[in-house]
């Protein structure tokens, strides 16, 4: 099994995990990535405005968190930033919730739940 990223490179199959990327870097650019194709195709009223930049800003925070853990400097400073992006996902599961309403979408909130999950579990693993 192969698939393309983004940049239309061919992915190793093992970097695919159930047909999401195995690079959490890369998973977490996809989740901020999608969220902002999926406010982008939005009816536009003030509330959806309104709750769809914050949906993009703690979707944009999941990766860039991410990001900044693998850059820092001390394990005190890594635990902080993974302990950011699993609250940052929490928190674009609440804006996908309020945007969504009846029609939530299952699988953006499915991908949050999971980085919530993976980050809360290397924040365990790295005390």
């Amino acid at each position: 099994m192969t698939a393309t990223n983004s940049k239309s490179e061919t992915l190793n199959p093992k970097q695919i995990r159930n047909n999401k990327p195995y690079d959490l870097e890369q998973r977490t650019l996809e989740f901020a990535r999608n969220c902002r194709n999926y406010v982008n195709r939005l009816p536009k009223n003030v509330q959806i405005i309104e709750d769809g930049k914050q949906l993009i800003r703690s979707s944009g925070s999941v990766a860039a968190n991410y990001v900044e853990a693998n850059e820092s400097l001390s394990k005190k400073d890594f635990i902080l930033r993974i302990r950011i992006a699993k609250k940052e996902s929490r928190e674009s599961i609440l804006w996908l919730k309020l945007i969504g309403g009846e029609s939530i979408n299952i699988a953006l909130v499915a991908e949050a739940t999971e980085l919530m999950k993976i980050f809360g579990a290397i924040v365990e693993k790295s005390k």
